[in-house]
């Protein structure tokens, strides 16, 4: 291995100079902080051999070492939090070499092939994207967040891959994009290098931790440090990654051009499949349990409804990268949960109210949930505003023998028999006024919607089933406006109809996410009906769809 002369051999030398650069900022400080007591021992010495005596020196020496005591308190406290403080970590599923032997195997064939040193260990993470991490700080190794190899002292960076990645791509795929990532731990084992990000990393945690209380003194030295030497840091990456990328051209290197194209199919999967799919099952409290699974689905469809990606379903042939772990479902499903908790701030275990859903029941269990809980929260702004509730209709689990008599019709509300759509099209298309109704609805949901976050995130955080993640540090989608919501509602309580009294179905689609099924074929022009009903107050387009599937407005709809 050359490991530490891996620089040097690819005709990067900048990456190492600038490594410098940061470190002489490190030393420049250091003499800066020693320099008070440097000053404060030469005096010292000039007065013990008597060649500063009388006034004004005694006063001067004890100043200058009460000075120098003050600064090198200080300078060690702040030299202590740069070097204890904890920086971050990416929220990875590790995966150890016993799940994964194809794959460590693959990975060290291809630093063997580069000639740099291999991955410590290799985690996933759930997005696309690979990376090396360094695990080897000592903080790391005090909290326990890594506990293997890794962490030790002098050990290579972490190799983390994207876990879309295993199940879209090929294995040649996956090798000839990994290959640059993998050539970059021959740069990171240079001692100059690996203490420059030292530095920096500390720099960085420092900040962090100065937004504690009673330490926000210890950020102003640190952000200045980091003004300091950010240039020479960002080139000194620079020159890593060009060091690496140089490194890896002998491997692969005309695969790896095909596999990039399946990268950026591979983001315009994912983001569909979690924006679409996972996060309105995520926001009823279930979380899909085979994300990665449903991305071959999401972006086989995506490569059959757009014809720049026709062709790459033909690859699916060949073996699959997640082919290469033990229990692929098993990973799928921890991959799964951490992306819910990254992405949407949800709890790191399941329990009662946070529960998985397989891909067989989340038309049923997820999307007929969504549109009735839906129904149910429209119909109770609408309670609010007109001062009537009205009576829920619930349809018992398993039914009933037929009464002696028949059961009573539900009471009339707002001149409409229960929770119907008759009551809500009756509403938006209000003669005195439909503009300032729907505002007064939108308004109404917007309001019990943030409530119902609220309470739930509290009910969440008493239970302790969402801790300090409860924010998601990566949110998908900014908060909806009020009249995306109303049509929202709108639309669940008209597919809530249709599938009470004409026989549709609720539906998935991989790219698009809940879907309304009518004989089995997806109907996609709901959409604009709903949007003139709430924008424009016209319910004509509307009923005209409902009238053509049979479904019967003035029914009462089955709430949850």
């Amino acid at each position: 291995m050359s490991g530490t002369g891996s620089i040097m051999d690819v005709g990067v030398p900048s990456a190492r100079s600038r490594a410098l650069a940061v470190l002489r900022v490190r030393s420049r400080a250091l003499a800066v902080g020693l320099l008070p007591a440097a000053l404060a021992v030469v005096l010292v010495a000039a007065r013990m051999t008597g060649r500063l005596a009388g006034d004004p020196w005694p006063a001067v020496t004890l100043a200058v070492c009460g000075a120098a005591v003050l600064v090198l308190l200080v300078g060690g406290i702040f030299g202590a939090v740069v070097l204890r403080a904890s920086p971050a970590v990416t929220p990875t599923v590790p995966l150890s070499e016993a799940a994964a032997p194809d794959l460590y195997r693959l990975v060290r064939d291809l630093a063997d092939r580069m000639n740099v040193p291999a991955p410590s260990a290799i985690a996933l993470t759930p997005d696309c994207d690979s990376w090396l991490e360094d695990r080897t700080h000592a903080a790391h190794r005090r909290g326990g967040i890594s506990a293997g190899p890794e962490s030790e002292p002098g050990a290579a960076p972490v190799l983390v891959i994207g876990s879309p990645f295993l199940w879209w791509m090929r294995v040649a795929e996956l090798r000839a994009v990994l290959a640059p990532v993998v050539a970059g731990t021959g740069p990171s084992a240079h001692p100059d290098i690996a203490d420059a990000r030292g530095f920096v990393r500390g720099l960085d945690a420092a900040v962090d931790v100065g937004g504690r209380r009673g330490l926000g003194w210890i950020a102003v030295p640190a952000r200045l440090l980091l003004r300091l030497c950010r240039v020479d840091a960002a080139e000194m990456e620079r020159g890593v990654a060009a060091a690496a990328s140089d490194r890896a051209q002998g491997v692969d290197y005309g695969l790896r051009i095909v596999a990039q194209e399946q990268v950026g199919l591979a983001y315009a999967g994912w983001d569909r499949l979690l924006t679409r799919v996972a996060l309105p099952a995520w926001r009823m409290g279930r979380w899909p349990a085979h994300l990665d699974a449903g991305v071959v689905s999401a972006l086989t469809e995506l490569s059959r409804r757009d014809r720049l990606a026709d062709g790459f379903t033909s690859r699916l042939g060949e073996r699959p990268a997640c082919d290469l772990l033990e229990q692929p479902g098993a990973i799928d499903e921890a991959a799964s949960l951490l992306a819910a908790r990254l992405f949407h701030g949800g709890p790191a275990e399941t329990g009662p109210e946070w529960s998985p859903v397989d891909w067989a029941a989340y038309p049923e269990e997820v999307v007929d949930r969504k549109w009735r809980t839906e129904a149910a929260r429209l119909h109770s702004a609408l309670d609010a505003l007109t001062g009537v509730a009205a009576s829920p209709v619930a349809q018992p689990a398993t039914p009933d023998p037929a009464p002696a008599t028949p059961p009573p019709a539900p009471a009339a509300v707002d001149g409409f028999a229960g929770p119907t759509l008759e009551r809500v099209l009756g509403y938006l298309t209000d003669p005195a006024g439909a503009g300032a109704a729907g505002e007064a609805l939108a308004g109404r949901l917007s309001g019990d919607l943030a409530r119902e976050e609220r309470a739930a995130g509290s009910a969440a955080d008493t239970g302790k089933a969402r801790g300090a993640d409860a924010v998601p540090l990566f949110p998908l989608q900014p908060p909806r406006s009020g009249r995306d919501l109303l049509a929202d509602h709108v639309t669940a309580m008209v597919c809530c109809a249709a599938v009470d009294s004409a026989g549709a179905a609720p539906g998935l689609d991989w790219l698009d996410g809940p879907v309304l099924l009518v004989g089995g074929d997806r109907r996609s022009d709901l959409a604009p009906r709903v949007l003139c009903l709430v924008e424009d107050g016209d319910p004509e387009p509307l009923r005209d769809w409902l009238a053509d599937l049979g479904v019967r407005p003035e029914k009462p709809v089955r709430l949850v």
